[in-house]
């Protein structure tokens, strides 16, 4: 039986996930290694939902992602059976040439590497994985598929910032993240309600990254995040959209050094820095400190307001998308969003959102309100399959 490994790795954690691969995709094994460096842990589960594996490890035995990625590596080929014939990868930043997934080689690689300023938390951890499997397994077809991807193609002004052109023609550009996110769930609600898939969409991807997307037709029309993924909404860590003089401020009057300031910006800010407590919506909301409370109105704040934004692209809106997270999993944050919402005519079924049913939206809302479940894994899966087979 062929099978693909999909591997999404993240700064401290590895997912992966196999599936079968015989002339259709079916779910077999389900994986994660968190805690990287810290207080490794991997856990995996069949299809079923049942456990294969749960085992700790002392945090000096799984120091970085390449680690983690060797022993994952030896866990499939020791206990699952199947013949590897791919592997698909998550690739967060694909710069303006890659529009569509991928083979990997290595000039690709090094033309990835290229972006890492851009997602320093995530690029490099996205390609080590990529050179342990080449290191081992050079023969083994390899597939990137990009979070910028979906979001290309896009009217040009959307991409353009207000600087001299010859910056846009070098890259500095809105690119757009969360694209395989997006793409899974425009395609979702597509099977689900194809009238509304077709229509003006605002998806929100709310998880410890955060953002919005503008979707017509099932095309990205505009999003929150641009040329990295520190713009748009406050997000776990990460600042959110800032006026580009405080940056000015911190490094000429208060000193800071360029690496400082990706710290302050990418590691401590966010629902974190706001709340001095977490970057989880999970902790904030069973807090009765005032910086949760102020960290999580921000919050649902800045989606109301970015959500205004989408709704003039879109010349409207007919449904609004929760998803990742916080989107599928927290009814009280999705309660005080649509609450925010109340200028489109949102209005929310309580029984459903409590429930967490597919469509949450009220009779007597003007615009459709669902929860639907992101699959990036799933989405990796597809593409790498097609491109294999083709």
């Amino acid at each position: 039986m062929d099978t693909l490994l999909v591997v999404n790795a993240g700064s401290s954690s590895l997912k992966f996930e196999v599936f079968a691969a015989s002339g259709s995709l079916a779910r077999q094994v389900k994986g994660k290694m968190e805690g990287i460096g810290t207080a490794p842990r991997l856990t995996i589960r069949n299809a079923s939902g049942e456990k294969l594996a749960d085992a700790d490890y002392p945090g000096d035995a799984v120091p970085d992602l390449p680690t983690a990625m060797r022993l994952v590596g030896q866990w499939l080929r020791e206990r699952h059976e199947g013949r590897l014939v791919a592997v698909g990868h998550r690739i967060v930043h694909g710069g303006p040439d890659y529009r569509h997934p991928v083979r990997i080689d290595e000039n690709l690689l090094r033309d990835l590497e290229r972006y890492t300023p851009l997602a320093p938390l995530h690029q490099p951890n996205n390609l080590a994985p990529i050179r342990v499997i080449m290191e081992h397994q050079p023969q083994l077809a390899q597939v990137a598929c990009f979070d910028t991807a979906f979001h290309r193609g896009r009217d040009p002004m959307t991409e353009h910032y207000a600087i001299p052109a010859h910056y846009f023609a070098e890259g500095v550009r809105r690119y757009g993240f969360h694209g395989l996110s997006y793409e899974y769930v425009a395609g979702r609600l597509a099977e689900i309600a194809p009238d509304i898939g077709r229509g003006r969409l605002i998806v929100a991807h709310l998880g410890s990254g955060a953002s919005l997307c503008a979707i017509h037709e099932g095309k990205s029309v505009e999003s929150t995040l641009g040329f990295t993924a520190l713009d748009g909404l406050p997000m776990g860590t990460r600042c959110g959209q800032i006026d580009p003089g405080v940056l000015l401020y911190l490094l000429q009057e208060r000193g800071m050094s360029p690496a400082q300031l990706q710290d302050l910006l990418y590691k401590e800010s966010g629902l974190k820095g706001l709340s001095g407590i977490s970057n989880d919506v999970r902790d904030l909301l069973s807090s009765d400190e005032p910086g949760a409370g102020l960290a999580l109105d921000h919050f649902v704040h800045r989606i109301g307001l970015n959500a205004g934004m989408l709704a003039a692209a879109l010349g409207g809106v007919d449904a609004f998308v929760f998803t990742a997270g916080v989107g599928e999993n927290s009814p009280v944050m999705r309660e005080r969003i649509v609450h925010k919402l109340g200028w489109l005519g949102a209005t929310l079924h309580a029984r459903a959102n409590d429930t967490g049913e597919l469509l949450i939206s009220g009779d007597d809302s003007r615009i459709a309100l669902y929860v639907v479940p992101t699959d990036e894994e799933l989405m990796i899966a597809r593409h790498t399959f097609a491109l294999v087979a083709a």
